[in-house]
């Protein structure tokens, strides 16, 4: 019996791996919250919270210093994550600022205001797609909208997982007044990671054939390790390849 409960317990079982990779989701989660309440900084901590994901996933063992991966990818992707967040903030403001006036005009009016619901849903969905593709790879923010679009088109279901699981939890948060402390916990305690950790697993295997192949050289006194997904590296085809498939999609 006390073997069982050894081996249950051990961190080779898939309990062990399951609740090393909780605390992961769980620590990266309460450091983006932490990281967000300037709110403009919201943007860079979905990035951060992205690199420990994808790091979570590319890693061999499945584990990873959250802290550390965190504050690595809040660096590395700060300025463009705060330009695009601020650029969707803006956009998202002007829809809703359109929507309410053809709310008060109506009439002929309401035509436009289903066109900025599209808008929205399309803006949404692009920057859904763009965190990921910003922490996955280095590159300006043009072109990497432009590789958030061909992603985005590539696997349109992945897409609409994707968007389901990022919207409807927040809608339900909200349709209960009575319930709401309890999602809101849940939001703080882990909720952004489990969106971001769903959408890595879907997003790796698209990524994986434009990241760099090859380990990491050991640092002194460490091990090898699989390197973070953070840009393209030497695989200098990357571009080639994405302007062949997007010209294949009609693009």
């Amino acid at each position: 019996m006390n073997t069982f409960i050894q081996g249950f317990l051990d961190n080779d079982s898939f309990f062990g791996k399951f609740m090393t990779k909780l605390g992961i989701i769980i620590a990266a989660n309460i450091m983006f919250v932490l990281l967000s309440i300037p709110f403009f900084t919201i943007g860079a901590g979905f990035c951060a919270l992205y690199h420990v994901m994808f790091r979570t996933l590319r890693n061999a063992d499945g584990v990873v210093n959250p802290f550390k991966e965190f504050w690595a990818g809040l660096r590395s992707n700060f300025k463009q994550a705060t330009i695009s967040w601020l650029l969707f903030v803006l956009l998202i403001a002007f829809l809703l600022m359109d929507i309410r006036i053809c709310n008060a005009a109506g009439g002929a009016l309401d035509i436009l205001k289903i066109g900025a619901y599209v808008i929205g849903i399309a803006g949404i969905a692009l920057y859904l797609y763009l965190i990921p593709v910003m922490t996955a790879f280095k590159d300006t923010l043009p072109h990497l909208i432009r590789n958030a679009f061909f992603f985005l088109g590539k696997k349109p279901w992945k897409a609409a997982v994707i968007l389901f699981f990022d919207i409807f939890p927040m809608v339900l948060t909200f349709s209960d007044l009575q319930t709401l402390p309890l999602y809101a916990f849940l939001w703080v305690l882990c909720g952004f990671g489990l969106q971001a950790m769903l959408a890595a697993t879907l997003l790796l295997p698209e990524f994986e054939p434009y990241l760099a192949a090859g380990k990491e050289e050991a640092g002194e006194g460490g091990d090898a390790q699989e390197p973070a997904p953070e840009g393209p590296g030497p695989h200098d085809k990357t571009e080639e390849e994405i302007l062949e498939e997007m010209q294949k999609l009609g693009m």
